[in-house]
């Protein structure tokens, strides 16, 4: 929406849905944005008494604003960018193009495998994709990630803050995103940086997730997490103690739950979230960074200044078990899905309630395949006013 030289704005907006509003510069960075949300009854005109005043104060009469000087502006899309966006789907790809040749696990010209020990590859982790964990745990989308905190400083939230937008704007390492592809970065950032786009990945996909608050650690019992247990104890021990422990299984938290991650705890360079490739097991943390590197792994393990290789070749049993316990995760992330893979089933509970409201048959079979962006879609915009014909 336009904002006058004075500062004022006028504008339609549609009825019944909920609004935040963002002050963005010259950029369309976000300066300073609303917390909350306001919605309007049909035929409501509302105005607002400014941020810093009490909200039941009116407003003070001043000279006739010039955006009252013509007619209200009207909300418009932005062109090409989903109404819900999607990470796996809509900002992965872009990082794909433009930061996994430096970030990725490969060896590359551009400065690969790692970069600055940085992963932005899709590949999955127990909850997460690596690059998503990787830019939360990097604190690079300012969006505030659950902290009890309101009423930022100009630029302290949201994409005028992040750090990715800087990177992306200087033109990191040479990058240069397309317009449409910078836009769609800053909006995701500007909506909360979401993992899924989609109410369908709810309660699903995850090893070590979360049933009715609880945290699902039976991995521990099976034999390969046993087995992995057992050779961390005895090869990896020694180093990987107190602040610097691993975690011993794809469900091990090590008191670190995604809604309560410390940032800047060391901790997070151990994480399961990022150790564990559940999309390409051989690339994973685990074994790779304890594998030397004449055998292909990153040989980062050290004991003071000098690399401690712990697996000199692939042929060491216990590399083989932590491996296969790797392995063993990525079998069942493939039998239970999550919402970016092939073969994504949402749950019951989903599909009861898209049922529920008409928007899918009553009779439909819950494994019948379904677009679940689509039938969000849907959802959301039946509760949309539609005004009566005259």
């Amino acid at each position: 929406m336009p904002v006058e030289p004075d500062g004022s704005a006028y504008f339609e907006v549609p009825a019944l849905r909920s609004l935040i509003f963002v002050a963005l510069d010259s950029g369309d960075l976000a300066v300073k944005r609303m917390q909350s949300f306001v919605t309007v009854q049909p035929g409501e005109t509302t105005g607002c008494v400014g941020c810093h005043e009490n909200r039941t104060d009116r407003p003070v009469q001043l000279p006739r604003r010039e955006a009252f000087r013509k007619a209200p502006a009207r909300i418009q899309p932005v062109a090409d960018v989903p109404d819900v966006l999607d990470f796996p789907r809509d900002i992965q790809p872009i990082l794909d193009r433009h930061c996994t040749p430096c970030h990725g696990y490969q060896k590359t010209g551009a400065g690969g495998p790692r970069s600055g020990g940085v992963v932005l590859t899709g590949d999955r982790g127990p909850m997460f994709s690596h690059a998503y964990f990787t830019l939360s745990a990097r604190r690079q989308m300012a969006d505030g990630r659950n902290l009890p905190q309101s009423n930022y400083p100009p630029r302290g939230f949201g994409s005028g803050a992040a750090p990715l937008v800087k990177k992306i704007l200087q033109g990191h390492n040479g990058a240069k995103l397309s317009d449409r592809e910078k836009t769609t970065v800053r909006l995701w950032i500007d909506t909360g940086a979401p993992y899924p786009g989609t109410y369908a990945a709810l309660g699903t996909g995850m090893i070590g997730g979360y049933a009715r608050n609880q945290l699902d650690r039976s991995d521990t019992k099976w034999p390969s997490m046993q087995a992995l247990a057992e050779v961390q104890k005895r090869r990896c021990g020694s180093c990987h103690a107190k602040g610097l422990k691993l975690p011993g299984s794809p469900s091990d938290n090590m008191g670190m739950p995604p809604w309560a991650i410390r940032y800047g705890d060391p901790r997070l360079r151990f994480s399961r979230h990022i150790l564990y490739n559940l999309t390409r097991p051989p690339m994973s943390l685990l074994v790779l960074a304890p594998l030397a590197k004449e055998a292909g792994g990153f040989g980062v393990c050290k004991k003071g200044e000098d690399p401690a290789r712990v697996f000199t070749d692939t042929s060491d049993a216990d590399y083989a078990k932590l491996l296969a316990a790797v392995q063993d995760t990525a079998r069942r992330l493939d039998e239970i899905r999550r919402f970016d893979m092939a073969g994504f089933r949402p749950r019951t509970a989903y599909l009861r309630e898209m049922k529920r409201y008409g928007l899918i048959p009553t009779d439909r079979a819950d494994d019948v395949p379904v677009d679940y962006y689509a039938l969000d879609r849907q959802y959301w915009r039946s509760f949309w006013h539609q005004p009566s014909a005259q």
